[in-house]
């Protein structure tokens, strides 16, 4: 496979080198393995030390296991049933405080670098970790018993990488790590029109 991925300026390689793929191995990973990436999550900056992530998680052969991949769209369901484990990433939208539950605004923000946390300790651990916004809400909420001032981010497959040649002929050729656009068409220095 060709690295098409080349940073603009120096980072950590693991920065470069993790990417999501979908061809998972016929590889078990276990509850310690899952338990890490989870302790790497809880370690993310939160705003007020909120820390609105919350996670369901189950490995496969689990009911669990079973009840959220069935909530994925057909789509993703062809090729995430194959990870090792599957992880929901929601927050709660709120926040107590003296005494009353009050909005939370970073709760989507928080939950979202705690997931970049989980990835990279994948990455880390000779894991694949691959978001997948693709699933229904409402199912997804039931199988997991979604409390009520919560959302719903994403379902991650968590495993091996496996060969190619399993993926649907039509994900083959995707199954790729995928390059980035340059740093200064997403960042500008004092204002966007700068």
């Amino acid at each position: 496979m060709t690295n098409i991925r080349v940073a603009d300026h120096p980072v950590d390689p693991q920065f470069v080198g993790r990417w999501s793929p979908r061809a998972f191995a016929d590889k078990a990973v276990s509850e310690a393995q899952v338990l890490a990436l989870l302790e790497a999550a809880r370690w993310a900056p939160s705003a007020s030390n909120n820390q609105p992530w919350r996670f369901v998680w189950a490995l496969r052969g689990e009911a669990g296991f079973a009840a959220i991949a069935d909530s994925l769209v057909p789509f993703n369901k062809a090729w995430a049933e194959k990870a090792g484990a599957l992880i929901v990433v929601a927050s709660r939208t709120v926040v107590d405080k003296d005494g009353a539950k009050q909005a939370n605004g970073f709760h989507a923000f928080d939950a979202g670098t705690a997931w970049g946390h989980l990835a990279l300790q994948a990455h880390l651990d000779g894991l694949s970790a691959h978001a997948m916004g693709g699933f229904d809400h409402a199912k997804t909420a039931a199988a997991i018993h979604l409390p009520e001032d919560h959302v719903l981010h994403a379902v991650v497959a968590v495993g091996y990488r496996g060969d190619v040649a399993n993926l649907p002929e039509m994900l083959q050729s995707r199954e790729a790590p995928s390059p980035r656009v340059p740093l200064a068409e997403i960042a500008k220095r004092g204002s966007f029109t700068a």
